[in-house]
């Protein structure tokens, strides 16, 4: 039988969470406390978080130990927690239930009358921004967990009414095989986190499951201009909105204007008018993230004029194209969370429509994998700024077997160069860039911390 966490939330039972301070933890055990569940929790260090949840009421322990265990009656844990960590091994012994983080997400949307999970290899925080902003413009009251810090809900969960629930839903793992969907989204589909899948069938296969999660009368919405998504929900027998460019998409742009870089765009859905959007957010990737959100908006019958007016309140999310500010020299520094080849073209076309001098990407390739893999994307995707300033490979969950470096990369290059420390990159573009210049930091590790240095 299938572990719930439901019991132990209505008997108030106390629930652990090992690697409390994780993007989806933290929301996770928030919630939980605002259900009045007692929550203990443990992390290797203090943060913003953490502080955050203890003032909310949760126990904390920073480091792991088998003590930390001792009178919780569940513990949840992440993909990224081992079986030799000592808290699991100490649950084991005592008979302690174990769950994945994501099964208890999906335990408890099942609670929820709409529940709309976007997912896709790229798009995914920005879309459950968007879709956020939409379902509170039209006072849907939705409960949301996104994976990035959002300025309109002041963080990344908002606990709102049980009539909607908006949720990014990861790959990774086949996390979001545990989640609970009416409307599943599928932005784009992709070859990434190779060290999980076996191939890009493997990451097909796994959408397609994604889709068939939602109920008969749900609804699945999908990327018509993306070959591999459209492969993803062959043989899906629900309702399917399809959105994009392509002639044979239900939710198409109509009379499109670009403004440095800034989309506005009659949206049509079934060849009939549903909206007028002007995007406060840059590049054609997001008109097409914002599509999406429609074809998910007509089927909750929202309004065009409230879809329209939650998409221009979307100013960005925490780490998406996101302003950092100016050098002293004058050159613009912006930072991007972008980590796969197809992100990075996406970003850097983005930029090239808003009128920059030169641009300069100070670029973190995220893990010895996902660089050997996709080397020659990365080399591509580069090319398309005027220098490319590499930083060492961020190892994240790796040790470097492969031995492949950011040198490599910067020898396939033309005109990059490959530093070794952020203190040097730093120093590099206070030399390089000046008035009318862009530079972008760019990648999931740490690299924006160049951009703090240069403002």
């Amino acid at each position: 039988m299938e572990l719930s966490i439901k019991p132990f939330i209505q008997n108030k039972k106390r629930i652990h969470l090992v690697g409390i301070g994780g993007v989806s933890m933290n929301s996770l055990g928030e919630l939980l406390l605002s259900m009045g569940v007692p929550v203990s929790g443990s992390d290797r260090a203090h943060s913003a978080v953490t502080e955050r949840l203890e003032r909310l009421g949760a126990v904390i322990h920073y480091g792991h130990a088998a003590e930390n265990v001792d009178g919780a009656a569940l513990l949840i844990r992440t993909a990224a927690v081992h079986d030799d960590n000592p808290e699991i091994v100490r649950a084991h012994e005592l008979g302690i239930p174990v769950m994945e983080r994501a099964q208890a997400w999906g335990c408890l949307m099942a609670d929820y009358k709409d529940v709309i999970c976007l997912s896709g290899t790229h798009g995914k925080t920005t879309t459950t921004s968007m879709m956020t902003l939409i379902a509170m413009q039209a006072a849907l009251d939705p409960t949301v967990m996104v994976g990035s810090n959002l300025p309109a809900i002041g963080g990344t969960l908002r606990i709102g009414s049980h009539g909607c629930f908006v949720a990014e839903s990861c790959e990774y793992c086949n996390s979001f095989l545990s989640f609970a969907p009416t409307i599943a989204v599928v932005l784009n589909v992709e070859a990434d986190h190779l060290d999980f899948f076996k191939d890009l069938d493997d990451i097909i296969h796994s959408f397609h499951a994604f889709c068939l999660l939602t109920p008969k009368d749900g609804l699945v919405v999908v990327n018509a201009d993306d070959p591999h998504a459209m492969q993803a929900v062959q043989g899906v027998d629900r309702k399917i909105m399809t959105f994009g460019e392509a002639e044979t998409a239900n939710v198409r742009p109509a009379h499109v204007t670009v403004e440095r870089g800034y989309y506005a765009f009659d949206v049509m859905v079934d060849g009939k008018y549903y909206t007028h959007v002007r995007l406060s957010v840059p590049g054609r990737h997001n008109m097409m993230n914002a599509l999406a959100c429609c074809a998910a908006s007509w089927f909750l019958h929202v309004p065009g004029e409230q879809v329209a007016a939650g998409l221009d309140q979307f100013k960005g999310s925490s780490r998406r194209f996101e302003l950092t500010g100016k050098t002293p020299a004058g050159a613009t520094v912006v930072d991007d969370y972008a980590h796969h080849p197809s992100e990075m073209r996406a970003t850097l076309h983005t930029a090239r429509q808003m009128g920059f001098r030169r641009i300069f990407c100070a670029f973190q390739p995220h893990t010895y994998t996902r660089t050997k893999a996709l080397f020659d994307e990365f080399v591509k995707a580069l090319a398309l700024c005027d220098q490319a300033v590499l930083a060492p490979i961020y190892a994240a969950r790796e040790q470097n077997t492969i031995g492949i470096s950011s040198d490599d990369l910067a020898r396939a290059i033309p005109g990059a160069v490959s530093l070794g420390s952020f203190e040097e990159i730093a120093d590099y573009l206070r030399r390089e860039a000046g008035e009318g210049d862009l530079i972008l930091t760019m990648g999931a590790g740490d690299i924006y911390k160049v951009g703090k240095m240069l403002v």
